[in-house]
Formats: structure tokens, C-alpha cells, sequence
């Protein structure tokens, strides 16, 4: 008897788990509503995701939503985009409001875990660091002991922060605030003697300030911030999609691939570039995605290569001017890099 309930139960639980990764199917309910709910930034942050004044969104992790839309639907304008804030991006995934959430997150082992989400591509290699006025006299974080500091409430940064202070034997005082744009102000406005956050979102602030160059981005990096899209757990064909959509965005700018030139470069004699591009007759990888055969050409046409999304959003073709650093290819000591399209 005992055995027949252990079995029993036990296959009830592969039923429950069988029926719950099947109701996960976010590439059908994306392509039967035609369009991706794509979940960004919603305090503005120039180079990762911001809106002008004619509605329109730019941005590192707003390309990346234009490419999972190019290479579903061969057309980078299917998206419709929901600006969140750091406390409300994660309900916002898990309740099924967005499809994907594309908002400067750092990918860490609660959040794969506890929080229901998988990780797999990094669009942006980042670090958390401190800014400060420059009148304050400080060049270094170390010399901020004592300081008060703005912090944007429910991020790593928070406790980042304080660890970064506890392991250094300082004092610190934590000035938190549930939104970004109020810590931004707060700063502004004198309320704290340095802000923290990712360095790349350091840069970006800086530019809301009413004189940047009164303000400096000290040199330390105190943590690993490795920023990318998250999906739903249980649901690996539609994490392929927006893996792969970065990764060819990658792959593109190691294969020399441009905007300018992918219409040309579908005749070169290179089979990886003809594999990748789907002009080998053969080829099933478009079709093991879930996407059309040229769903590579379709990102590269709508947001370009890696490097030239970086250039155009935090880049030196940007008013921020992030060098490359980690985020460049790792045929160039950066971290970049697409497996094999094969």
C-alpha cells in the first residue's frame, strides 16, 4: 500500500510539473497577440532605456527588445514597452504582464532561484561604483567614510553598499529611496554626499545633473554586475529566442557583419556567415528556434551588431562615452562572446 501511494504521489507531481511547463509557452502567446511586451526602464536611464519627448525608446536593453521582435516577427516595431521601476519589474515578470524584462538587472543565484526567472545572455558587463560632487574633495571611495550615500531601495546595490562599507571598516550613512528619479533629485539637491549604483547608470545620472561636470565617477568597481534580460523559468524556447537574439548580435560583429553591409556579406564563401545569415539551404536553425530563416538578417537590419548598438547607446558615438572594457569582444580581452552558431 505504501508503495502504491508513493507512486501514486510521485506521479502526480510529474503530471503538475508536465502541466505547468506546458501552460509556459511564451512564443505563442507573443506571436498570437502580434507583438513583445518588453519590460524596461522607467526612470529614463539614457544608453539602457529612455523615451523622447515623441514617445519613441532607445536604449541598450531597448535594442534588445527590437531584436527578439525582428527575429520573431521580422519587424523590430512589434513591441510595445513597459516602463518599470526597480520594485515593480519583478511582479511585473512574474504575473505574466511582460514577456521580458530588459531593465539593467543583474543576473545573481536568487534571482534564477527564488524568484521564479532564468538568466542566460549578459548584454551589458557592469560594476557598481560611486559618484560624487567634486568639491567634496574625494578621490577615492575609501575616503568615504562617514559619508551618507543615496541608494535606490529593493537592488543589489543596496547591499552591496553596505558590505562594501562593513568589510572596510567605515561608516556609512544609507539615504534610500523606493524610486530612482527621487534619489536622482535627493542627490542633486545635496541631501547625501555620494550616489551608488551600477557604474554605467553613474554615468547616465550624470548627465541629469544640472552641471555634470561638477560631478566625477570615482574609480572603484565593488561589485560584479553582470546585466541582462530575464524570461519566466519553464519556458526554454522562448529564453532561447532572447539568448540567441543577443548572441547574434555578438556573433554579427565577430563575423565583421554590419547594418550597412549584411545584405552583401549573404554571399560570402564563409560557411559559418552562410549558416548564420540562412543561406545554407540545409540550414534548421531558424527553424529549432522557432523563427524564420533569416531571423539573423533581421536583427542585424533592425539594430545592427553589438558593437554598433554599444557605440550608438553608451558607447563614443554617445553622450555617455563608456569605453568598451568588459563589454568588448573576447578576441579583444572582453567578456563578449557568442557560442557556436552551429
Amino acid at each position: 500500500m505504501a508503495k502504491k501511494i508513493v507512486t501514486a504521489l510521485v506521479g502526480a507531481a510529474v503530471l503538475g510539473f508536465g502541466a505547468t511547463a506546458s501552460q509556459a509557452d511564451t512564443l505563442s502567446d507573443v506571436k498570437a497577440k502580434g507583438f513583445v511586451q518588453c519590460g524596461v526602464n522607467g526612470s529614463n536611464l539614457a544608453g539602457f532605456g529612455a523615451q523622447d519627448s515623441q514617445g519613441n525608446w532607445t536604449g541598450l536593453d531597448v535594442d534588445l527588445c527590437k531584436a527578439v521582435a525582428a527575429a520573431v516577427f521580422g519587424d523590430a516595431t512589434k513591441v510595445k514597452y513597459t516602463p518599470l521601476s526597480a520594485k515593480d519589474r519583478f511582479p511585473a515578470l512574474q504575473s505574466g504582464e511582460i514577456d521580458l524584462l530588459a531593465r539593467n538587472t543583474t543576473w545573481s543565484i536568487s534571482r534564477d532561484t527564488q524568484l521564479g526567472f532564468d538568466f542566460r545572455a549578459v548584454n551589458y558587463y557592469d560594476g557598481q561604483g560611486f559618484m560624487v560632487k567634486k568639491e567634496l574633495g574625494v578621490k577615492s571611495a575609501l575616503e568615504l567614510s562617514g559619508a551618507s550615500v543615496c541608494v535606490q531601495s529593493g537592488t543589489t546595490t543596496e547591499l552591496n553598499l553596505a558590505d562594501y562599507f562593513r568589510s572596510n571598516n567605515m561608516d556609512f550613512k544609507p539615504v534610500v529611496f523606493e524610486a530612482q528619479d527621487e534619489a536622482d533629485a535627493a542627490y542633486n539637491a545635496g541631501r547625501c554626499d555620494a550616489y551608488t549604483t551600477d557604474a554605467s547608470g553613474l554615468y547616465s545620472i550624470r548627465l541629469k545633473m544640472a552641471n555634470p561636470d561638477d560631478h566625477m565617477v570615482l574609480p572603484e568597481i565593488i561589485s560584479k554586475e553582470p546585466l541582462g534580460p530575464a524570461v519566466r523559468q519553464n519556458d526554454s524556447k522562448w529564453l532561447d529566442i532572447v539568448s540567441w537574439s543577443h548572441y547574434a548580435m555578438v556573433a554579427a560583429e565577430e563575423f565583421g557583419i554590419t547594418q550597412a553591409n549584411v545584405e552583401e556579406m549573404k554571399t560570402s564563401a564563409n560557411p559559418d556567415i552562410k549558416r548564420f545569415l540562412g543561406e545554407e539551404a540545409d540550414s534548421t536553425i531558424g527553424a529549432d528556434l522557432g523563427v524564420p530563416k533569416d531571423w539573423a538578417v533581421q536583427i542585424i537590419k533592425a539594430v545592427g551588431n553589438y558593437g554598433e548598438s554599444f557605440e550608438r547607446n553608451v558607447g563614443e558615438g554617445s553622450p555617455l562615452k563608456i569605453a568598451r572594457g568588459l563589454n568588448a569582444q573576447w578576441t579583444k580581452g572582453g567578456l563578449q562572446y557568442a557560442p557556436p552558431i552551429r
